[in-house]
């Protein structure tokens, strides 16, 4: 049954100078070099140089008011569909659910990992059945070099998308051909077949190899526990012998791929910083990096034909088509350099608020002066919604006279000592780190015993919060710390 009923609903409007603002503030520096030049190509009313007065009067803007309101309006749920704006966390891991989402700049590279393995296979002696198979593999090779997806669904594919027939056991023979390309361990199914795949190309010539080999191929849930001395036992050989093997299996690559990938991906961009901070004597000196970022004006061409269209009387559809454009061309520029701008004022008014707040820390560097500081305290000091500090924080860099560092490295939670004294969580990581650096590896410090070094030196905290910051240090548990 069908029911009709009135419904109320609050929506916030965002003008697209606004949806531009939220998606620049997010943007590094040398993202947004890329970004305005990207500008600058596609709109001829934006241009280079410094900002012009403006051309057209205020009337001849109002001739144009029944333009603007046949253009698009935007809510914050039109939005969010299209971007998300991400629930972000006000404690220490201060980043976007949506980071590793974000828009990469292209790179141009000369050789890409897949066209290496197919070059290789070229050379194979091959049936043109088996080319069209261990083509589509390779291109089934994740930049990591495995073969994550199963020979069945393989078959499959082949079967449905190129009209192919085949079965896993040709699939199979062909990805063995594959897995003796260079680099060794490619075309693996699982890091303990990658593994296997470079220490059988190694041979075993040697006993520490041969040992290698037994212990991935027999008792490798056993390795990667650090059961050592079930390994021992079962094999039936020393600890040093084991030890040798250890570092046999500890020279193989996890990630053979890795070798080819693109030198301009995320993990290898250099870091370019976004803010600028001197000391001096008379105290700091904050400034934004634009090094390459060029001043931005409308265009004087496209400003005269806008005024030109505004004294045309004719009614001729052409006309007024060519008006509409100029007209969007030069609001589109306009929230543009507006959106540049608003984003530069946002960053140096966050930062100015962290710099303000972690004073003492800037003056030296030294950590232990880094005060507990999260989104909601830079919010309330400047002013901003915390999802614009969180936008601000994210993937931003600040360069200092003691180093180069991530805006989101001077977050942290606070802590009470026995004193009374509030801490920040850096220095209680900073503590867990050393005690766990300068362990006995043999027997590597538990979570309990950390817990009681901790409250020894004054920070009453628990044992799963302890837990918590040795997983956010990437710091495994003891039993798999341990070594011989």
């Amino acid at each position: 049954m069908l029911k009709q009923r009135l419904q109320q609903k609050l929506l916030q409007k965002l003008s697209p100078q606004q949806i531009q603002m939220i998606k620049l503030l997010e943007v590094p520096t040398l993202q947004i070099e890329q970004r305005i030049k990207k500008e600058l190509e596609e709109n001829p009313a934006l241009e280079e140089g410094p900002e012009d007065e403006e051309v057209h009067t205020d009337e001849e803007e109002e001739q144009f008011e029944e333009t603007d309101k046949d253009q698009e309006e935007f809510t914050l749920d039109d939005y969010i569909e299209e971007d998300d704006i991400p629930d972000y966390r006000l404690q220490e891991k201060n980043y976007s659910k949506d980071e590793d989402k974000r828009t990469e700049i292209p790179f141009s590279v000369g050789f890409s990992f897949h066209e290496h393995l197919e070059s290789q296979l070229s050379l194979r002696d091959l049936t043109e059945k088996q080319k069209v198979l261990g083509e589509y593999i390779i291109g089934n090779i994740d930049e990591d070099g495995y073969l994550r997806r199963e020979l069945i669904n393989i078959v499959d594919d082949l079967a449905f998308l190129q009209n192919v027939e085949t079965t896993e056991e040709e699939l199979e023979e062909v990805l063995r051909i594959i897995q003796d390309l260079e680099p060794s361990g490619v075309g693996a199914r699982s890091l303990r077949e990658c593994l296997l795949l470079q220490i059988e190309k190694r041979g075993n010539s040697q006993p520490s190899l041969k040992i290698a080999h037994s212990i991935l191929d027999l008792y490798f849930d056993e390795f990667t526990k650090r059961h050592y001395d079930k390994i021992i036992a079962r094999l039936g050989i020393s600890e040093n012998e084991l030890k040798a093997a250890i570092d046999e299996v500890l020279k193989l690559n996890p990630k053979p791929g890795g070798v080819y990938s693109d030198p301009f991906s995320k993990t290898s961009q250099p870091i370019i910083p976004d803010f600028i901070l001197e000391l001096s004597e008379d105290g700091f000196d904050l400034h934004l990096n634009s090094r390459n970022l060029p001043e931005l004006r409308l265009s004087s061409a496209y400003n005269e034909m806008l005024h030109s269209y505004s004294r045309d009387k004719s009614q001729k559809k052409e006309m007024k088509d060519a008006a509409l454009f100029v007209k969007q061309k030069i609001d589109s520029a306009k929230w543009f350099i507006d959106a540049i701008r608003q984003r530069q004022n946002t960053l140096l008014l966050t930062m100015n608020a962290i710099l303000e707040y972690q004073q003492d820390y800037f003056i030296d560097g030294d950590e232990t002066k880094l005060r507990p500081m999260i989104l909601k305290d830079v919010a309330e000091m400047t002013g901003l919604d915390i999802s614009t500090v969180s936008r601000v924080a994210n993937s931003k860099f600040i360069q200092t006279h003691f180093g180069i560092f991530s805006l989101k490295f001077f977050f942290s939670e606070g802590l009470q000592t026995d004193s009374g004294e509030e801490v920040s969580t850096r220095e209680i990581k900073r503590i867990l780190q050393d005690c766990i650096e300068n362990e006995q590896k043999r027997r590597p410090l538990t979570d309990e015993r950390l817990t009681e070094i901790l409250q020894e030196k004054g920070y009453q905290i628990a044992r799963r919060t302890v837990a918590k910051y040795r997983e956010q240090l990437n710091i495994p548990v003891a039993r798999l710390r341990r070594e011989i």
